[in-house]
């Protein structure tokens, strides 16, 4: 199939739609982002692409915590608007109907209604352009217990994960194959 060159962009198809929080106390804020991802496992790391210009930004440097949590598709209107409006202007937490929960093993609070979170301490900041990348050691994994599985581990299929693709957002809420299948196939 032929290929065509495009010049270079931020096509990263799909991309994890997370509520990063932020802040302690009446600071506390929310921050939607979709540049994220897992970066190490040992020990269990995460890193977030902020902006410098964001309100959440300044948040993230002066409290080195947060806590990434996944909404499900059922919270994507929270998901959006956190996205949308700015901290500075007013509580994401009211305005969102979402509810703080304290964080097991972070000051920041976590989101009550989202059915993962990652409690994560700030590791290092890397100034990368227009965005800084956030690096946080992954301190506690808080999950509802509706998403384990009889085994103990999460059920990835009861989150109802959302993602963003272009300016879309989609579903993510059912397995393809298991990792490694094509090699098994082959065996």
């Amino acid at each position: 199939m032929a290929k065509i060159t495009l010049k270079p962009s931020t096509e990263f198809v799909p991309c994890p739609v997370v509520l990063v929080t932020c802040g302690t106390g009446d600071k506390a804020n929310i921050i939607t982002i979709a540049w994220t991802g897992i970066v190490c496992s040992e020990p269990p790391a995460v890193a977030v692409a902020v902006r410098p210009s964001r309100h959440s930004h300044a948040l993230l440097k002066e409290t080195p915590e947060f806590a990434v949590n996944f909404p499900s598709e059922q919270l994507l209107r929270a998901a959006d608007l956190c996205g949308t409006l700015s901290g500075r202007r007013g509580d994401k937490f009211a305005a969102s109907g979402l509810t703080p929960l304290a964080g097991e093993k972070i000051r920041v609070p976590i989101i009550a209604e989202c059915p993962l979170a990652l409690e994560c301490r700030t590791k290092q900041v890397i100034s990368l352009g227009t965005h800084d990348l956030f690096i946080g050691e992954i301190v506690a994994v808080r999950a509802d217990a509706e998403i384990l599985n009889p085994q103990g581990t999460i059920d990835y299929g009861r989150i109802s994960a959302i993602a963003l693709a272009g300016d879309n957002y989609w579903a993510v809420d059912r397995p393809l194959k298991p990792m490694g299948f094509a090699r098994r196939q082959r065996e």
